[in-house]
């Protein structure tokens, strides 16, 4: 079995998960604020975040990486030299901020602290989306 392939392959289930997650949990945060006043409604939201977010996504983060740093080490540390592998980089880093901020929504969410809107969490929703357009097209065509 070819070694690459199969930490490609592991990587790209790893990648799919995550961002299944990251499209999906600000969706969950735009029904939970619009319901806050139902008690039933949100604890349910509360469980359905808190599990996707510690049994899903920050797991498929912590495989992404670790199976993208295995890709990189196969490649050859001088992919670092390609400028699209460098934007890359920065957008998976960029990606990983943006769970962290996910996670911190989640917590003040939970303890009722939170301020952002539902249109607010609407619009940040559109961001995995338009990094992970450029990041797959990075990847596949090394334009730079």
């Amino acid at each position: 079995m070819n070694t690459y392939l199969l930490f490609k392959s592991l990587h790209l289930i790893a990648v799919v998960s995550w961002m299944a997650g990251l499209l999906y949990l600000p969706r969950i945060f735009v029904y939970h604020v619009e319901n806050k006043e139902k008690k039933e409604a949100t604890d349910i939201f509360e469980v359905m975040e808190r599990k996707l977010f510690f049994y899903i996504m920050r797991p498929a983060m912590i495989f992404t990486w670790g199976f993208g740093l295995v890709l990189i080490y196969l490649n050859g540390i001088e992919i670092f030299a390609q400028l699209w592998f460098q934007i890359k980089i920065v957008l998976i880093v960029l990606l990983s901020v943006y769970n962290d901020f996910l996670g911190k929504c989640l917590v003040s969410i939970k303890n009722s602290t939170n301020t952002k809107s539902s249109k607010f969490f609407r619009i940040i929703n559109e961001i995995p989306t338009i990094i992970l357009i450029i990041v797959v097209f990075l990847t596949i065509f090394k334009p730079i």
